[in-house]
């Protein structure tokens, strides 16, 4: 009788067949109520796509993509669609640093002018030299506020970042006072990354960083021959937003899959994964998620990644990000070896939502952030401004653009009102004054000839702080025109303010002139 003797290679194929069914299998029924909840925002809401990867002791567990990349014209949402994934850039430009850094082409330590060219930051408040790489990485760097998008229909384009340095590059708190969070610092870093490299930033990455973590559907803006894979960005209300760039690309240019973005933050728990160069030594990737400027009394920031110690019972290292059309989630828990990617093209907070449901099911004793998943229903109660005795009074000095100076004058009174002139306009209230943490807050409706405003209606924000210097009271510190940009978000850019209080020496003398 013959003997039919089985084909090793051909049971072994079925045996990981069997393995990869079984577990799509255990992943549907596991995700299964993260899938309804995806369908049922689909269904209920303009969210035109989510997409999510999931990953666990080195390996993608689950992902996949739903609704519509592209609406108008029907291209379906998968797990390699490219998002454009806002704040989620930072993590990894920071990553193409540290490739940099590695090499012994950037210290993280030295200042970071000594990288810049003609344009340089300028010191308002403190030392420039004390503004370091790591500092401009973690936001501690004095650097404020700022956010800018420039529309494929519309006649403005982003300035060279040299001119966007000379602008807005001003530290308005000293360096290492506190943390602030600020876009420009990464459009200062990619900056530095492609004058050291002598390469395109694009091209740095996609050469340094993209392909050699097998991230092949990762790019900075749409790179070349991916047009078809990208997301179209959408509004609340389901309008297409037409394309745009950034004066910060290293801040918010990215475009990358759900996929991809499992792939890079496997790489960043050292999952060490076959067909992945390892680009950064382990030492390297533990000193980004390294905490070295604190963000809140449970939360840190590293170079690129912030950290958050007590979040879901578990030390958590991620980056979200939000801007028109956009809201993005990276995150991963090291000791648990689980990573977490949802991805949207249009501004809603199901990202976090469904984040913290994944994480419910990887790890069942993970906290829930209950506070982000229910809605706010609860006003804050409205409290008069009780200024205290060291603000009251007539304070004078000039609010200082790129372009020219306006002469200031704020005036604090003991029921609370703050009553603003600036140059020759009506004097004005600065609205919702609040003092905390030694800064004195509010906004006003004034003209500072914005022209970055294009055309748009703004108002300034002040954020002064209260000092003394050379024996005298001062504030000063941040004013940032806010423009509203319909339909489109806003944009935000900050200018240099500085008060001297008027003594009644002076006031006498002015009155005498």
């Amino acid at each position: 009788m013959l003997e039919l003797k089985p084909n090793r290679a051909l049971v072994t194929c079925f045996i990981a067949a069997a393995l990869v069914a079984t577990q799509s299998s255990r992943a549907d029924d596991d995700f299964a109520p993260v899938k309804q909840r995806i369908s049922k925002a689909l269904h209920d809401s303009n969210v035109p796509s989510i997409s999510v990867a999931v990953a666990r002791d080195g390996k993608i567990v689950w992902e996949e993509g739903f609704g519509w990349a592209d609406r108008e014209n029907r291209v379906q949402a998968s797990e390699h669609t490219l998002y454009s994934v806002a704040s989620v850039s930072k993590p990894i430009t920071a990553t193409g640093l540290m490739v940099l850094v590695e090499r012994k082409k950037i210290d993280l330590d030295k200042p970071i002018n000594d990288y810049l060219p003609s344009a340089k930051l300028v010191a308002r408040v403190g030392d420039a030299t004390a503004a370091t790489v790591r500092r401009v990485a973690n936001h501690s760097s004095g650097l404020p506020l700022h956010y800018q998008f420039f529309y494929a229909d519309q006649a403005y384009h982003p300035p060279s970042r040299e001119e966007t340095i000379r602008r807005y590059g001003n530290l308005i708190t000293a360096p290492g006072e506190r943390w602030q969070y600020s876009n420009l610092g990464y459009g200062v870093l990619d900056h530095v990354i492609e004058r050291v490299s002598e390469k395109k930033f694009a091209d740095f990455m996609r050469e340094e960083v993209f392909l050699p973590l097998g991230m092949t559907h990762t790019s900075i803006d749409v790179g070349a021959g991916l047009e078809a894979h990208q997301a179209i960005r959408y509004t609340p209300e389901g309008e297409r937003i037409p394309f745009y760039e950034f004066d910060h690309p290293g801040a918010s240019a990215a475009y990358a899959s759900a996929h991809d973005l499992a792939r890079f933050a496997m790489f960043h728990m050292k999952s060490h994964l076959e067909d992945q160069r390892a680009i950064l030594s382990d030492a390297t990737i533990d000193e980004m998620q390294k905490p070295t400027a604190t963000t809140n009394n449970n939360s840190g920031y590293g170079v690129g990644w912030g950290t958050n110690e007590t979040r879901r019972g578990y030390l958590t290292v991620e980056h979200s990000g939000g801007m028109p059309g956009v809201a993005t989630l990276c995150s991963f828990v090291p000791a648990e070896h689980v990573a977490v990617v949802v991805l949207s093209n249009t501004g809603t907070p199901l990202v976090s939502y469904l984040s913290d449901m994944i994480y419910k099911t990887l790890l069942p004793e993970a906290k829930q952030r209950s506070s982000d998943n229910k809605p706010k229903t609860e006003a804050k109660a409205f409290s008069k401004f009780t200024p205290e005795s060291r603000l009251v009074g007539s304070w004078k000095g000039k609010l200082v653009t790129y372009k020219q100076e306006f002469p200031i004058v704020l005036s604090i009174r003991e029921d609370g009102d703050v009553h603003l002139k600036l140059a020759d306009q009506l004097e004005t209230l600065l609205s919702a004054p609040t003092f905390q943490d030694g800064f004195l807050r509010g906004r006003f409706v004034g003209d500072i000839a914005h022209e970055d405003a294009r055309g748009n209606r703004y108002q300034i924000g002040l954020e002064l702080k209260l000092r003394e210097e050379d024996g005298r009271a001062v504030l000063n510190g941040g004013a940032t025109a806010f423009a509203v940009h319909e339909g489109r978000g806003s944009s935000a850019v900050t200018h240099w303010v500085e008060l001297d209080r008027e003594t009644k020496n002076s006031s006498t003398a002015a009155a005498g002139n």
